[in-house]
């Protein structure tokens, strides 16, 4: 995935002592699918680094539907950043699609960090800086490209997409119906 590069390169410029010292904050988990890292309505405290699978990111109606705003795969930062920073109870929900290898690390150990060490804090700026970025472009597309161009575009950022993520979270996330997308599904097949 194009992001996890991204993400990689960020964390490449760092010096192994800073490294030594996240890993020393962090702590190393196996989570099965379908398990909420974050709660809707919970204070976290918690941020996350994916090394394996899926999760998802969600805002839940008082009605129960879900509306999926985003997907992290391997090499990616996830929590919910403006729950974090304000220490609120979040808005947003955050589930494992499959099974996964993640580094949990604790937010407020994080922050003390950082203040403690340039090197860190820039770190913790350029990942704000990319999440921001993502988190623009997203909000660009949704307004500017039609179904099938999100669609598109969404495989080109995870190329394996259809096996990955179950269809309807895919539609979800793109914010159309499972059937509409698979008629831009079958199109796309037919063309």
């Amino acid at each position: 995935m194009k992001e996890s590069n991204s993400i990689l390169n960020l964390l490449s410029g760092f010096s192994h002592e800073k490294v030594n010292q996240l890993i020393e904050l962090a702590d190393y988990r196996k989570i099965e699918s379908g398990i909420q890292l974050v709660k809707l309505g919970e204070v976290p405290t918690k941020v996350y680094f994916v090394i394996s699978g899926v999760v998802r990111c969600y805002i839940c109606t008082e009605s129960g539907k879900e509306f999926n705003k985003n997907f992290y795969l391997p090499n990616s930062f996830l929590g919910s950043l403006t729950a974090l920073i304000t220490k609120k109870p979040s808005n947003l929900v955050f589930e494992t699609l499959t099974s996964c290898k993640l580094y949990e690390i604790d937010f407020n150990k994080l922050m003390q960090m950082c203040k403690k060490s340039h090197e860190l804090s820039l770190l913790y700026s350029s990942i704000l800086e990319y999440i921001y970025i993502k988190y623009e472009k997203r909000l660009v597309e949704l307004i500017s490209l039609d179904a099938k161009d999100r669609y598109l575009e969404l495989k080109s950022q995870i190329p394996d997409l259809d096996n990955l993520i179950p269809q309807y979270h895919i539609a979800s996330y793109l914010g159309i119906t499972a059937v509409q997308l698979s008629r831009i599904r079958k199109k796309l097949d037919s063309d």
